[in-house]
């Protein structure tokens, strides 16, 4: 199968990307992958180097928003495995104008094209938090999407642009909704790598508000993993939750990182809660596992040891500059 991997440069697609073509891997052998990705802020090469040799991969720099490079691509393509996106809540909350148009316009722009070359299989890769909170229980995915952030709204724009285009064009599209990832080579800005880089850095960590907002924790290997039985065996048309199984308030998260850092309370500063700051996601996976075998395999204790070790055993990646190590987070619990 010949794979076009949008965004492949970034922390989930580069995992994808590496684990596909991994000759001991499930995916290992006849897969040939291209990745398109932007290389803005949040992409790095340095995330593919270990396949950068496979004669099976291509890198093409460039934007999913450029119709004639993507058109030329998806000519020679058989699937799409859409992971390029604006995903930082912050950054849409200080200004959404670039969520809109990558996220919502990007997607059409492949879209339309994968109906244009009849690509067989096409995987949109969206998130949790187009369902809104949700106070108990967990959402399943015929849940009406409520956003609340620029991000999560330009991302339920882009999931049912491409429910869409199944139903209009038939084209053969399965949506996946992840909870929060984490794991090694993940940028900087997000939860996990900031604070242990700046524990690690000797600086101090924020927490939002009274730290009771709620997440669920996806190790980034299980999320490729469940993709990669959506893009072999999901059903067109149809959206899957991906959860981890480990619901932590943000205070529990904090206490983790501090005890991995072997840090205190008195390294953290509260602050000032996020504008619109979802208090709950939790996502009902019963749906992928029952049709397609997916369960988690990292228990979240064993998977955030082996993450702080990678930050610290490669602070090249993460170490900020000495002013920085003070100042405040750009992010909360963003994935």
């Amino acid at each position: 199968m010949r794979i076009l991997v949008t965004g492949g440069a970034g922390f989930i697609g580069s995992h994808f990307v590496r684990t596909l073509l991994a000759p001991e891997g499930p995916g290992g052998g006849p897969h040939v992958v291209t990745v398109l990705d932007a290389l803005t802020y949040a992409g790095d090469r340095a995330n593919l180097q270990s396949v950068q040799s496979d004669p099976r991969f291509t890198f093409v720099h460039g934007d999913i928003r450029d119709q004639p490079l993507v058109d030329d691509l998806l000519a020679d393509h058989d699937a799409v495995v859409h992971f390029a996106a604006e995903s930082h809540v912050d950054r849409s909350i200080a200004g959404g104008t670039d969520f809109a148009s990558t996220n919502v316009l990007g997607t059409q722009v492949l879209l339309e094209s994968a109906v244009r070359h009849r690509v067989a299989r096409f995987v949109h890769v969206s998130t949790d938090e187009v369902y809104g909170s949700i106070p108990d229980g967990s959402w399943t995915e015929g849940e009406p999407l409520a956003p609340n952030s620029p991000y999560s709204a330009s991302k339920a724009g882009s999931d049912l642009l491409a429910l869409a285009h199944h139903r209009t064009h038939g084209l053969d599209v399965s949506v996946t909704r992840c909870s929060n990832n984490y794991g090694p080579y993940q940028h900087p800005e997000k939860v996990i790598p900031l604070f242990v880089g700046r524990l690690l850095a000797g600086g101090r960590v924020p927490l939002y508000g009274d730290g009771l907002n709620v997440r669920d924790w996806l190790h980034v290997d299980d999320h490729c993993r469940a993709l990669r039985l959506v893009l072999e065996g999901g059903r067109p048309g149809e959206v899957y939750n991906i959860g981890g199984g480990t619901e932590l308030s943000n205070k529990e998260l904090t206490e983790r990182l501090l005890a991995a850092c072997d840090a205190d309370w008195d390294r953290v500063d509260h602050v000032t809660d996020r504008k619109g700051h979802d208090r709950r996601y939790s996502v009902d996976w019963t749906k992928i596992r029952d049709e397609l075998g997916y369960v988690p395999r990292h228990s979240f204790d064993d998977g955030l040891a082996e993450t702080v070790a990678w930050y610290r055993d490669h602070p090249d990646r993460w170490a900020p500059p000495a002013a920085d190590a003070q100042a405040p987070a750009l992010g909360g619990a963003a994935r």
